[in-house]
């Protein structure tokens, strides 16, 4: 049995009754206004009949582009992630454009793999969303070879690596959104706190924690009862070992309210109160950060930050797009705010948990 010929542009023209040029333009979507649209129309009925398909190394060579873009993760495990993805997929669609996503499991190591794999396959532009802090010079030097948008993760704007240089980011205003939930936790009358903090080579948990300590700052009589040590990994378990941590102190010193870094920490400080025989919010009130999927559906339903996940990734790609088509000369730095989300995880202190009633030192 023989294998079918594969159709060629050729036999789609001949088919369309149009010269080969004029259906290369017709099925190029950079070229396709060059003819008329009942041309066009012809000439995608004919290969819609044919079975042919575009030949995208031919193409890119053509044009200089491959019509992908790579996406940088930290870890697709996290449903807070996949909201970005999804938005980057949304925000490419139209311009025809293939998201690439690779994972760097939240390390450095990866990280570069991870992009010069994407280098090596010619992507026109990267959305990283998983530097660290550490990851500057790295990022600095791939600014200089490609279009890139920092999405999620940004650096501190006087660490530019050079004057004039353009940096595009995407970021979440970390600190607003971490003292509206300390904020809110203050105002319902808890005056033991303690925040379950993330790793401190990531800016998004830097400025959590620069938030947190803020509200605090602003409120002198609120004592901060965090254990003193942070995740390594952003994980269920490693909520549950912090939260562990601040619950240990005898039921007089304990904090009657946790703030954790993201949402799988605050399910993990939610699985260490049942293991202690506490209840949320009873007894303690817990609140996330970023609005996961599914954090409406936790046994309580969760008390959170909004991280607009979705319109970061939309957005992220959008601007990622603008840098390669040279529309975008500065530097932009985006900030998407940040909006608490009430649900039943919290609620005021029980009688004889504040700190006016708490012993002394």
């Amino acid at each position: 049995m023989s294998i079918p010929r594969v159709p060629t542009l050729k036999d789609v023209a001949k088919h369309a009754g149009v010269h080969v040029a004029t259906a290369s333009r017709a099925l190029n979507t950079q070229q396709s206004h060059l003819v008329s649209e009942a041309t066009r129309t012809r000439v995608q009925a004919a290969a819609d009949a044919l079975g042919y398909r575009t030949n995208a190394v031919a193409q890119s060579l053509r044009t200089g582009t491959t019509g992908t873009i790579g996406v940088v993760v930290p870890d697709l495990a996290n449903p807070f992630v996949v909201s970005i993805i999804r938005g980057v997929e949304h925000g490419t669609r139209r311009e025809n454009i293939l998201p690439l996503v690779v994972e760097t499991h939240d390390e450095p190591e990866q990280l570069r793999s991870a992009v010069s794999r994407l280098l090596g396959n010619r992507v026109d532009g990267i959305v990283l969303c998983a530097a660290h802090t550490t990851d500057e010079e790295f990022v600095a030097d791939l600014e200089g070879k490609i279009p890139v948008v920092l999405a999620l993760r940004g650096f501190d704007q006087r660490g530019r690596s050079a004057p004039g240089a353009r940096r595009f980011e995407v970021l979440h205003d970390d600190i607003a959104g971490a003292r509206a939930a300390v904020t809110h936790l203050i105002e319902q009358g808890h005056t033991r706190i303690a925040q379950l903090p993330g790793n401190q080579v990531i800016s998004s948990f830097i400025e959590r924690g620069q938030g947190f300590a803020a509200a605090l700052a602003a409120h002198p009589e609120v004592e901060d009862l965090s254990s003193g040590t942070h995740a390594t990994e952003h994980t269920v378990a490693e909520g549950r070992r912090l939260a562990a941590e601040a619950l240990a102190a005898p039921a007089g010193r304990r904090p009657t309210a946790l703030f954790a870094h993201n949402d799988l920490m605050a399910v993990g400080a939610l699985d260490a109160l049942r293991e202690l025989g506490l209840r949320c919010p009873e007894d303690v009130s817990v609140v996330g950060y970023n609005d996961a999927p599914l954090s409406d559906h936790l046994d309580p339903p969760l008390t959170t930050v909004r991280l607009p996940s979705y319109e970061l990734g939309k957005h992220s790609a959008r601007l990622l797009l603008s840098a390669i088509e040279g529309d975008a000369s500065e530097s932009v730095r985006t900030m998407l705010a940040p909006e608490l989300v009430l649900r039943e995880s919290t609620r005021p202190p029980a009688d004889g948990a504040s700190a006016d009633e708490a012993p002394t030192a």
